[in-house]
């Protein structure tokens, strides 16, 4: 939780140090929504945002839930979205957002990296994927940038995404398997919580091992967690 702070208390001062409003070859004002479940960070983002000449916030939303509403009453040109938000969590925004707003601009804004996170993300249509620790420089930039069509990809998620090329994706039912070992339960019980047999879960595990280079069923779901496959 110490930490969780002192890097949320860092990238909030990467906001509010980004020095005075930059001018633009926009002629008109981007509007923003910003979506995060922590007021500080939204404010922070606001600060740094409506001090540019060329883009304001006119929306805030808590959880996805209230994305969703604000981005179908307001339609903003960008909306910033973290992924882990309350009742509705950021990649359920996105998927909504984008199946009522194809073009939609989204970048998400997250502290939680991972290539299978980053791939979910995009490929339910997010724009833009970035991290917390990003400076607001970086952040201003891939907002106007989103309205122009460019793609910003944090330079650790690239980093990991090119390690993982050609890995293969864990799918939903492993998944399934894999949560219900991180809540500590043994192949007789999740065989019993899934409905099938002890030696199919065996089988499932044996998998989920080789997909994720694992050598046991902790270090499976560490690195399960570290690449974005469950939270």
């Amino acid at each position: 939780m110490q930490r969780h702070l002192v890097n949320r208390q860092s990238s909030l001062r990467h906001f509010f140090g980004t020095g005075g409003p930059a001018l633009s070859s926009h002629s008109t004002i981007i509007r923003v929504l910003v979506s995060d479940d922590h007021p500080l960070m939204r404010d922070g983002l606001k600060a740094a945002i409506d001090r540019e000449l060329d883009m304001k916030v006119v929306g805030e939303a808590s959880d996805g839930a209230e994305a969703i509403e604000k981005f179908r009453s307001l339609l903003p040109d960008v909306a910033l979205i973290d992924l882990q938000m309350p009742n509705v969590d950021g990649l359920q925004a996105i998927e909504a957002i984008r199946a009522e707003h194809s073009q939609a601009k989204i970048i998400v804004l997250t502290t939680y990296p991972g290539d299978a996170r980053v791939i979910k993300a995009m490929t339910l249509g997010a724009t833009s994927y970035l991290l917390k620790s990003a400076g607001g420089r970086e952040i201003l930039k891939a907002i106007r940038g989103a309205v122009s069509g460019e793609h910003t990809l944090a330079p650790e998620m690239a980093l990991d995404l090119a390690c993982h090329i050609g890995s293969e994706s864990l799918t939903e039912r492993e998944i399934a398997v894999l949560k219900l070992v991180a809540a500590g339960k043994g192949n007789r019980a999740i065989a019993e919580h899934l409905h099938l047999s002890e030696e199919t879960i065996k089988s499932r595990m044996k998998s989920i091992l080789l997909k994720l280079g694992a050598t046991d069923r902790t270090h499976a779901v560490t690195t399960a967690v570290k690449r974005g496959f469950m939270d």
